[in-house]
């Protein structure tokens, strides 16, 4: 079966897909759209054509309401939020509702990838997320202080049993072969949550307990090839911040 399809009934020869194919893939011919090779499968054509005249057959069609342009969300709003936005380290002990998961994981599905490769995976720790957090804290204890070679701050910090998800009933690690993908996954999937009410910690930590222990990688059981590019600590926050935190003076110039 074709990864795209074009209904030349209904197909009115616009040339509004091929204006707009990354890949040159789509021409007019007799007046009608037609795909010849190099799709990439982004879909921009299913998106732009005016009739619905184009379809893909074998991609889920589930969420693909109306185009809602970013300009319907007011965007001195957006940027304020953005800059109160709080890495969190202090949950309520409250699980995280099925429906909210579901949408940070569509946010994630969205983000845009390279060539369209949408090589980016999501995996819930869940029922391992103990078992796993027991494993790094044993990594951190052990050795010639392993974990205070990773920041100075722990020289003061105590490497407590929940030391890695801070008591967070959500962990999702984001992975992929590409680390852009997988990093812009998870800030599409941060900005989801947040929007949900809810709290996000980044563990830098845990991404290097997986680089540095092959059994705690093997637990987590990635797609081939996959490595862990960001560990997203998921929950209800448990403290309330007042106000936006300043920042040095942003570095800009112009060529």
């Amino acid at each position: 079966m074709d990864k795209v399809t074009i209904n030349k009934d209904a197909c009115i020869g616009c040339g509004q897909c091929v204006k707009d194919c990354v890949a040159s893939a789509l021409f007019i011919e007799d007046g009608k759209a037609k795909l010849r090779k190099g799709c990439i499968e982004c879909g921009h054509c299913f998106a732009v054509c005016p009739v619905s005249a184009i379809d893909m057959p074998e991609y889920s069609k589930d969420g693909c309401g109306e185009y809602v342009p970013m300009t319907e969300i007011d965007s001195d709003t957006l940027l304020e939020a953005m800059k109160s936005r709080r890495t969190i380290r202090q949950y309520k002990d409250t699980p995280v509702e099925q429906e909210k998961i579901d949408k940070i994981l569509e946010a994630g599905r969205y983000a845009p990838t390279g060539a369209n490769s949408q090589n980016v995976a999501f995996t819930i720790l869940g029922s391992k997320q103990d078992e796993l957090e027991r494993e790094c804290v044993k990594l951190f204890r052990t050795g010639v202080n392993i974990g205070k070679k990773f920041s100075d701050s722990l020289k003061n910090t105590d490497i407590n049993d929940s030391f890695f998800f801070k008591g967070a009933p959500l962990v999702i690690v984001v992975s992929g072969h590409d680390t852009v993908n997988a990093t812009l996954a998870s800030a599409y999937m941060e900005i989801e949550a947040n929007s949900l009410g809810l709290g996000v910690l980044y563990s830098g930590f845990f991404v290097a307990c997986t680089k540095l222990n092959p059994k705690i990688k093997a637990m987590l059981k990635l797609p081939k090839g996959h490595k862990a590019v960001t560990c997203m600590i998921i929950g209800y926050p448990d403290v309330n911040y007042k106000r936006i935190p300043p920042r040095k003076p942003i570095k800009f110039k112009e060529l």
